[in-house]
């Protein structure tokens, strides 16, 4: 026998499904004579039905080798139940020479190749195998990067959807929007954002997040947020916004159990006072520009939507300073899991939460991190008649934002939840 050219020198595994033990023989002395003069390592398995061929050994396999007169099944019949065992496994079918019509047959439905048992040598029959397998893992590599590509085009159009660019023209508001994927980057998340400056001045501005990932999930995401974004240009009563949004997402999601928190936010157009409503949403941040940043007050924090029909929402009247700025943001960004937490009983539940985003922000703020020569290029505008001058980082609201991203990263374990966040800065 002739010594194999340009054969991959890996070991390979094949599952010979064949009940003849002399057919079953002749095929280990074929692999035998192989290694014997090339090297090559074939693992042979055998079962002698197709009742004894599972997925699960289909799948541990390179090849399936199949004769297709068994004594359970016959011809294409067995090879489509050898396909079905496993996720398109590579199978080269056995035939007589009077079966060659049939081996065209089974290559039509499926199979990769035929072989004719009284025509094949163990070179012959082991490079049909190998090239059988690299067919099979190349079309499978083909399949998962169209499907890679499917998925990524469908994020693009989706997270269009849900992170929108800001309807604002009042120069007086910078509007800094970050979004952030979670560990499970096949799966776009349902979080959301969108801000509106209407004519008579008013800023309105929603967060939301749908719980769970995927599709469906990001797709209810944006048709929460473009309603939203109707109502509030047609004029719609703040009041009526969250009891239709809830409507609307037990009318359009896919099974029960679903639901979104929504934080609404309207500032009227003198930016001093704000009216905040909150669906199971964390609050706002208020950071002023002489003092320490909080948390807005909330008396009481209302069910997200979906959950109770017909639910209502308590209005938080908000007085803001001047030269505010607020952080809006998902719960993505205070759910993780710190890299040094406490021991003791309460480890297992330890997460950032809303303190540790206080600190990160402060130390953003306070330590100089935002640029290393902010006293250079910082944009530090004169004290005016109704408020302090403000502070440094406000000629840099989009740095301020990414360094308090940043370091919630960097002290975080890897989360798998989304976070998108909304930083709005009043220069007046």
């Amino acid at each position: 026998m002739d010594r194999m050219i340009d054969e991959s020198s890996a070991p390979m595994s094949v599952l010979l499904v064949e009940d003849d033990d002399a057919d079953a023989l002749l095929v280990a002395e074929h692999f035998a004579d192989v290694e014997a003069v090339s090297g090559l390592t074939v693992t042979l398995k055998r079962v002698r039905s197709i009742a004894e061929v599972s997925a699960h050994v289909v799948g541990s396999v390179d090849c399936v080798l199949l004769d297709l007169a068994l004594p359970d099944a016959h011809g294409l019949d067995a090879l489509a139940r050898v396909l079905r065992a496993g996720d398109g496994p590579a199978v080269v079918v056995l035939t007589g020479r009077h079966d060659e019509a049939l081996g065209i047959q089974a290559v039509a439905a499926g199979a990769q190749d035929y072989l004719l048992k009284d025509a094949v040598d163990g070179a012959a029959l082991t490079r049909a195998l190998r090239y059988a397998a690299e067919r099979v893992r190349g079309e499978r590599v083909r399949r998962q990067l169209w499907d890679a590509q499917i998925r990524a085009d469908e994020n693009v159009r989706l997270e269009r959807g849900l992170l929108p660019t800001p309807l604002l023209t009042n120069p007086d508001i910078h509007v800094a929007v970050r979004y952030q994927p979670g560990g499970e980057r096949g799966l776009l998340g349902g979080d959301f954002y969108d801000t509106i400056e209407s004519g008579d001045g008013t800023l309105h501005v929603v967060i939301g997040d749908v719980c769970g990932h995927g599709p469906d999930e990001a797709a209810l995401g944006v048709n929460l947020r473009i309603a939203w974004r109707a109502m509030v240009l047609n004029g719609a009563d703040d009041d009526q916004l969250l009891p239709t949004l809830s409507r609307l997402l037990v009318h359009e999601r896919e099974r029960t159990g679903i639901f979104a928190t929504l934080a609404l936010l309207t500032i009227d157009p003198p930016l001093r006072c704000a009216r905040l409503r909150l669906a199971g949403h964390p609050p706002p941040i208020l950071v002023p520009p002489d003092d320490a940043a909080r948390p807005l007050p909330t008396t009481r924090l209302g069910r997200p939507i979906g959950i109770v029909l017909d639910d209502r929402w308590a209005v938080l009247d908000v007085a803001l300073p001047a030269r505010w700025a607020l952080l809006l943001y998902t719960d993505g960004l205070v759910e993780g899991r710190p890299h040094v937490v406490p021991t003791g009983d309460e480890a297992d539940e330890h997460v950032l939460d809303t303190d540790g985003l206080l600190t990160v922000l402060e130390e953003c703020i306070a330590a100089g991190r935002l640029t290393a020569d902010r006293e250079e290029n910082a944009v530090t505008m004169p004290p005016t008649p109704d408020g302090p001058p403000s502070p440094p980082w406000h000629g840099e609201p989009d740095r301020l934002l990414d360094e308090v991203l940043g370091r919630v990263r960097g002290l975080t374990e890897e989360r798998t939840d989304d976070v998108a966040a909304v930083l709005l800065v009043s220069r007046r």
